[in-house]
């Protein structure tokens, strides 16, 4: 087992091959070997660094190819059905797309779509195109495909989806016989080699099959890109992938704050009006994110209750009152908590997805329930404000540049510290 490796602030001044910039506050940090399954973590702002072992992206191949296959059994194959007033209708994800497009709302749909279908297939076909384009040597292709890997991660939510089949089971078990689809099992194995191929890919690891960076024989390292993950000297372009490098995200503060402000405003009308309008025997029932809790509780379905005012209610709250603390701080350069407002960080990037699940809920009841019969099943206005609240959050946790939290950190310790494994 090697020796903890250290770190040395001092190794701006000193040129070292061996250093390389943390992405999340920017401290030089020693590149030692890890063993295989081990990551390596920023022992000042806990940032993942790089993993240990060299996994083979023949591998990553194989789990993306399989995922491609698995598409058609989860999305053209019925993953749930029921027998509603003495006929089956079955259900697949695109007939609860489709379905929202017939009702008038478009952009839900889009949004539903996207993080459901189009973000895992993206994905997928994405890692394909970069091993394509090592084989060929195709610079362009090659940076398009780990652009569209790094971006697109945090949009894929199968898992999310997935949550979203079990939660509608229990709210339609009181109208309905539920019967398990094909195409269920299809989006199980879909999510496991999804978060399979999510957790192995890794672009730095691409890049440096592409043009390692030993060849580069770089000196100092005062920049870090976040496209190829290469720390290197002064400069406006990446030495390795010739993307536009800064020491801070342009114009990130202006930017959080516009996606925030506009959160903020979504959020009323998103809990204030009807998320869903169930008609049944011929009484209208309009549903807030409120009174929908409220009512499972009722039903006795407490533990799904909370699963949803968790997703629906606390999260986004949480989001738009963590970003703002973290953005409060950074305006007033506070001095203190560096490292707590760090972990904050981290959470809000990792709970975001989840608001998507009332989202998902309410296509998947719209596919199942006979509308325009005895049950007719419709989103409010509420949805689609909620959708902007989720997708404004997301964008408002991307562009933050997480860097500006340690503008103004003054360690008490002496510089050099364990690296965290």
């Amino acid at each position: 087992m090697n020796p903890p490796p250290s770190i040395n602030t001092s190794s701006h001044k000193t040129p070292r091959t061996s250093v390389r910039l943390c992405q999340g506050c920017e401290l030089p940090v020693d590149h030692i070997a890890l063993e295989k399954g081990r990551s390596a973590h920023c022992p000042r702002c806990g940032t993942e660094l790089y993993r240990g072992g060299t996994p083979s992206l023949s591998g990553n191949l194989a789990i993306a190819i399989t995922c491609l296959l698995l598409f058609i059994p989860s999305h053209f194959f019925d993953f749930i059905s029921i027998r509603l007033f003495g006929v089956m209708i079955p259900a697949t994800l695109p007939h609860g797309i489709w379905a929202l497009i017939q009702e008038g709302f478009p952009l839900l749909a889009l949004l539903i779509f996207f993080c459901s279908s189009i973000a895992p297939l993206l994905l997928s076909v994405a890692v394909v195109s970069a091993h394509w384009a090592l084989k060929s040597r195709s610079f362009k292709t090659l940076k398009i495909a780990l652009n569209v890997v790094q971006h697109i991660k945090s949009w894929a939510m199968i898992d999310v989806f997935l949550v979203s089949v079990a939660i509608s089971c229990f709210k339609l078990q009181d109208y309905s016989d539920i019967f398990v689809g094909t195409g269920l099992y299809g989006l199980v194995l879909l999510q496991l080699a999804t978060v399979l191929l999510v957790t192995r890919v890794s672009v730095r690891r691409y890049w440096e099959a592409y043009q390692p960076e030993r060849e580069l024989r770089l000196g100092t390292k005062q920049l870090h890109c976040h496209s190829c993950h290469l720390s290197q000297p002064e400069g406006e372009h990446c030495a390795r992938c010739q993307s536009p490098i800064h020491h801070r995200k342009p114009h990130s503060m202006q930017k959080t704050w516009a996606y925030l402000l506009a959160a903020s405003v979504a959020i009323f009308p998103a809990n204030l009006m009807p998320i869903s309008i169930l008609l049944t025997n011929g009484q209208r029932l309009e549903d807030t994110i409120f009174s929908g809790v409220a009512s499972l509780v009722n039903s006795g379905m407490t533990g799904i209750a909370i699963i949803i005012f968790v997703a629906s209610i606390v999260v986004p709250v949480c989001k738009i009152l963590g970003l703002s603390y973290i953005l409060l701080a950074i305006k007033f350069k506070r001095e203190i908590f560096h490292k707590q407002r760090m972990y904050i960080f981290f959470l809000i990037k990792w709970i975001g997805r989840w608001s998507m699940m009332d989202l998902f809920v309410i296509s998947i009841m719209m596919t199942l329930l006979d509308r325009g019969q005895i049950l007719d099943f419709t989103p409010g206005y509420g949805a689609i404000a909620f959708g902007l609240v989720v997708v404004l959050t997301m964008l408002a946790t991307e562009s933050l540049d997480p860097r500006l939290i340690w503008d103004n950190y003054k360690p008490t310790q002496p510089s050099r510290e364990p690296l965290d494994e």
